[in-house]
């Protein structure tokens, strides 16, 4: 349904969290090296491993690497900041949903690359730094899949 990018992830139960997130919503993981942690560490293991298998998961030597590999239709940076509420977005299956790491976010040269309707934010109380990087692909992934009316999920 979707692509959900984790851009060189530091946090390996962040990590978990979303391989389980995307086995259950039908969506596919793509992690861009490096990583800031084993694929086989315990952390991750409990976090989401035992959903490694349901979990449509690829590996990227860079961004640059799932660029030439990938036909993204659109990518969505989400970023704290972004300009664009993730609801005012329509979303389509095939977009991309780019997240950075977990302590520094996306680099600003690929933020200043994106067209600016695709920088997308999470509202927030003023003065807060960010939320949880597994919170957050829950919140836009699910606002995207519901756009669809959660096509293929059990009812």
């Amino acid at each position: 349904m979707f692509n959900v990018v984790l851009y060189q992830p530091e946090i390996p139960p962040n990590t978990g969290n979303i391989i389980r997130l995307c086995a259950n919503s039908g969506s596919s993981l793509h992690l861009i090296h490096p990583l800031g942690f084993s694929l086989d560490e315990k952390s991750l293991r409990r976090a989401g491993m035992d959903y490694r298998e349901l979990a449509n998961m690829q590996e990227y030597t860079s961004m640059q690497d799932y660029l030439e590999q990938q036909e993204a239709s659109r990518i969505f940076a989400c970023s704290t900041r972004g300009r664009q509420d993730y609801t005012e977005v329509a979303y389509q299956p095939g977009d991309t949903l780019l997240f950075g790491p977990e302590t520094r976010g996306l680099p600003q040269e690929m933020l200043d690359a994106m067209p600016a309707e695709q920088l997308i934010r999470i509202p927030m109380c003023p003065d807060n730094r960010s939320l949880n990087l597994s919170n957050a692909v829950a919140i836009i992934l699910y606002e995207a899949w519901r756009q669809q009316g959660f096509a293929g999920a059990e009812r």
